[in-house]
């Protein structure tokens, strides 16, 4: 009985790790069709919306390095998952920093034009 609610368990995981990590691509598919329609529009703001949906979409691939860490086993495969975890947690720390550099500098322009 033990084992079967094990197996369960695991492949429920499984199953929400792929959702997560394919909501993430398909966030940041989302983002590049967006912004590169917007770039040929010439549209001021395509870095920033650009940034933010990169880094919605990593906070959906971490989510799934997250659920993955619940079914590892051996600790190769955890220190794996945690150097990619961390490397997705810096990317999306700067690109975070970006965001806030470049709504600072949208807000000068806006006073700087008012």
């Amino acid at each position: 009985m033990y084992h079967v609610i094990e197996e369960l368990f695991e492949q429920f995981i499984n199953y929400a790790t792929l959702l997560a990590e394919f909501a993430g691509v398909l966030v940041l598919l989302y983002t590049l069709i967006f912004c590169f329609i917007q770039w040929c529009r010439r549209k001021p703001d395509v870095r920033l919306k650009l940034a933010e949906g990169i880094a919605t979409a990593l906070e959906f691939k971490m989510c799934g390095e997250v659920l993955r860490t619940v079914v590892i086993r051996q600790w190769e495969g955890l220190l794996l998952l945690g150097a990619i975890f961390a490397l997705r947690a810096a990317m999306t720390l700067l690109i975070h920093w970006e965001i806030k550099g470049e709504k600072n500098e949208e807000d000068v322009q806006r006073e700087k034009g008012a």
